[in-house]
């Protein structure tokens, strides 16, 4: 191994060591990883991706161009579609939901198909523009119902 790639690396997972607090990486170690499904063109998806990994969840990405059929195979229905699909310990994630929601659902484990915020509301993780308040919406079992209220990533 060249000795410029083995300084490199150390001082990158030293960096690393440094930016992540030990409550930062203890809670990265124990989150689930999220694959998200994504049409390899939309730069929201990606923006989305990177607020759920800097809240420690391990993300994985897969671009596809058929995101309807993904929607299909995971159950969720038309009125619920949002940009992307994700999954993680056994939910389906549907369009910009936050990173707090889903930590509350992982923490909870509601007996549900997953949740979802359709559409792409303004200011929603990943997204911009002056943030808008919209629902979380939790759906699956029963009829779908709202999950919580956001504006931006937090509640509202």
């Amino acid at each position: 191994m060249h000795p410029e790639t083995c300084g490199r690396r150390s001082f990158l997972a030293g960096l690393a060591a440094i930016l992540l607090s030990p409550g930062q990486a203890a809670a990265s170690a124990h989150k689930p990883r999220v694959t998200v499904h994504k049409d390899p063109d939309c730069g929201c998806c990606s923006g989305w991706a990177d607020h759920l990994k800097a809240a420690g969840f391990p993300v994985t990405i897969i671009e596809s161009r058929d995101l309807n059929a993904v929607r299909a195979r995971l159950g969720v229905s038309d009125d619920l579609a949002g940009c992307h699909t994700a999954e993680l310990d056994g939910y389906v994630v549907e369009g910009h939901v936050p990173a707090r929601a889903i930590e509350r659902l992982l923490r909870e484990r509601p007996q549900a198909k997953g949740l979802a915020v359709p559409g792409m509301p303004l200011g929603s993780p990943g997204m911009g523009g002056k943030p808008e308040t919209y629902d979380v919406i939790l759906f699956g079992a029963g009829p779908a119902r709202s999950y919580g209220k956001f504006r931006g990533d937090r509640e509202a």
